[in-house]
């Protein structure tokens, strides 16, 4: 038969073995920020300067009066990379979006730091609509 197990109301202490006792001695291995000085840090790619025009435009229709940030215009770019710029959008502002037939939506008006994203990554943002 099993062996229940009880607290006890008499006020004896209470035994308690932490599930975390085994970590307390383990030793972890080092992590990316603790770089060796003699190592080079990781070189971010040299993208094209001029890689076109994009249209940046803040849209409400259909969307029940939530505003939408979309990124039009991509002459050249790939799927994968449109979803890669949307992430990094996403992540900077902080909000959620999508790459919907070839455009990005952004949630929110986030225009300003869609813009400075695209500008990074050698797109020439424009301004378009309302």
């Amino acid at each position: 038969m099993k062996e229940k197990k009880r607290i006890p109301i008499d006020g004896e202490p209470v035994r308690w073995n932490s599930p975390f006792a085994i970590l307390k001695n383990l030793e972890l291995p080092p992590t990316q920020s603790q770089h060796k000085p003699d190592q080079p840090a990781l070189a971010t790619p040299q993208l094209a300067k001029n890689r076109g025009r994009v249209d940046i435009i803040r849209q409400t229709a259909h969307r029940g009066g939530k505003t939408v940030t979309v990124v039009t215009g991509f002459v050249g770019i790939s799927q994968a990379e449109k979803e890669q710029l949307a992430k990094e959008m996403q992540k900077a502002c902080g909000v959620g979006g999508t790459v919907k037939e070839g455009r990005i939506e952004i949630q929110g008006d986030r225009r300003d730091d869609v813009a400075r994203i695209l500008t990074k990554a050698g797109f020439r943002p424009v301004f378009a609509g309302g």
